[in-house]
């Protein structure tokens, strides 16, 4: 595990693999976002991931910003995205998993690693990364292609000609 962060897991829907491989699977996404993106935290920081389902994320996506629908992923910042240095709360990242596991199928990508690209993907969005606008989603489509590849996974921003 980082020894700079606790991750927090709450699982709240069925069909998650259990338990430890999620928090693998988070471990391996902050740190690689960690190193490969230069984020700082507090020592101690703690960081919330949620295993939800679409129902859940509708809700949250309908109440915080608007979107009546369910989506991949939601972050929310817990702490100064402006400060150098963010914690001692991170925020929180919600998962929906039929939509998780839909966007793996339709893209040909295993759960996974379409579920570490979402974690890194909410990690970034707790850091104060964006993707609003074309020069803020380049700088963050290039992080996450190059924390993916740090962890073999291929670039999941990479259309497939072939495909």
């Amino acid at each position: 595990m980082p020894e700079d962060i606790e991750i927090d897991l709450t699982i709240n829907a069925d069909g998650w693999p259990d338990a430890e491989a999620l928090h693998a699977l988070a471990e391996r996404a902050f740190a690689a976002a960690k190193r490969e993106a230069g984020l700082r935290c507090l020592q101690g920081s703690e960081l919330s991931v949620v295993f939800s389902d679409d129902a859940e994320v509708q809700v949250l996506n309908r109440d915080y910003r608007g979107k009546d629908k369910p989506t991949n992923v939601l972050s929310f910042p817990g702490g100064d995205e402006e400060g150098p240095v963010f914690g001692p709360l991170l925020g929180d990242i919600v998962l929906a998993r039929e939509t998780v596991l839909r966007e793996a199928e339709e893209a040909g990508r295993s759960f996974e690693q379409h579920l570490i690209h979402l974690i890194v993907h909410g990690i970034l969005h707790l850091f104060g990364y964006d993707h609003q606008i074309d020069q803020e989603a380049e700088i963050m489509e290039g992080l996450e292609t190059r924390i993916l590849a740090s962890l073999g996974i291929a670039d999941p921003y990479r259309i497939d000609p072939a495909a």
